[in-house]
Formats: C-alpha cells, sequence, structure tokens
C-alpha cells in the first residue's frame, strides 16, 4: 500500500514531532502498487471509505485513489519511507519521502497544501534548498516554476535554512 496524501508525512514523523496543520487530516489517500484497474482501491472506498462504518469507528477514513492523482518528482519511488511495527501486524506501508510529498501539495496548490507546506518549512522539518532541487525533478517545467516560485517566496519571507546530513532543515530563521 501507497500512502500519497498529507498523512504520509506520518511515515517520517510522530504525531508529536508535526505542527497541528501537518497532520490534522482525517482523510488518508491510499493506493497500491499494480492496481492499474483501481479494484484494491475501490474496495479501500468501500470498506474504509468516508462514512465507512470503519469511518464512524474510528473517526478517520481513507480513499482509495489512483497514483496518478499526485505529481511526483521523478524517482519517488526510490525515496519512499516504508513503514511497519507491531501493529502492522506484518504488513508494511509505503509513504512518500516528505520532499516529494511537499512538492506534489504545491503542484496541487491549494490552499490547505500551501498551508501544509509552510508548516512543515516553519518546523524545519523539511528544506527549502531540497524542495527546489526535487522541483527540478517535475516533468512538466509549469509544474517546476509553480513550484519553485513559491520556495522563493517562502525563503524571501522567512529566511533560508541550512539543510542537515538528512535533508531537513538544520536551522536558520522561522
Amino acid at each position: 500500500m501507497l500512502v500519497l496524501g498529507s498523512q504520509s508525512i506520518l511515515g517520517t514523523f510522530t504525531e508529536d514531532e508535526l505542527p497541528e496543520k501537518a497532520h490534522a487530516s482525517i482523510e488518508a489517500d491510499v493506493t497500491f502498487f499494480n492496481d492499474y484497474e483501481n479494484d484494491k482501491s475501490d474496495v479501500v472506498d468501500m470498506h474504509l471509505g468516508e462514512d465507512s462504518q470503519f469511518h464512524a469507528t474510528f473517526g478517520y477514513y481513507a480513499q482509495g485513489v489512483n497514483v496518478e492523482v499526485a505529481v511526483l518528482p521523478t524517482g519517488w519511488q526510490d525515496r519512499v519511507v516504508v513503514l511497519t511495527s507491531p501493529s502492522t501486524n506484518g504488513a508494511s506501508g509505503h509513504c512518500l519521502e516528505p520532499h516529494d510529498l511537499v512538492v506534489a501539495k504545491l503542484v496541487a496548490g491549494r490552499m490547505k497544501d500551501l498551508e501544509f507546506a509552510d508548516a512543515l518549512l516553519h518546523a524545519k522539518l523539511i528544506a527549502p534548498d531540497t524542495l527546489v532541487a526535487r522541483a527540478q525533478m517535475l516533468e512538466q517545467s509549469f509544474d517546476t516554476r509553480r513550484v519553485v516560485g513559491w520556495v522563493i517566496g517562502w525563503t524571501a519571507k522567512h529566511g533560508p535554512c541550512k539543510p542537515a546530513a538528512d535533508g531537513h532543515c538544520a536551522g536558520g530563521s522561522s
């Protein structure tokens, strides 16, 4: 399973490490590798989707989507974060690497996506320079320009950061 939406950030950071705007969604967009006909995604919607018994019981839900709903940098598959724990009962989830996730959110450009990116940058959990580098890996130049322009504007307003070895912000102003 691949988590595409904002909740894939939980593959890298715990809720305690994240600002509220980065984990507030009650929806997890999920897809499956090799589910070209969306059969598995349809089953997710039916059993775990919005207004399902699962949603009523737990207060959150999954939405089955196609991987093509996200515009992602080239090579994203090699950077996914694999999430396993005793609570997954032997199964593993694949989550987008945070910079790839934020680039996809900035391409989408909805207000909630911009707030998500802003919150992660303010928390110094992602680095502007890495976002720009990942934007250069997008297939469409207009997507690259949109992401780079937003990051440049954010950095001009809030200041740069120094990327740590793991690609996250190590310092700088917020």
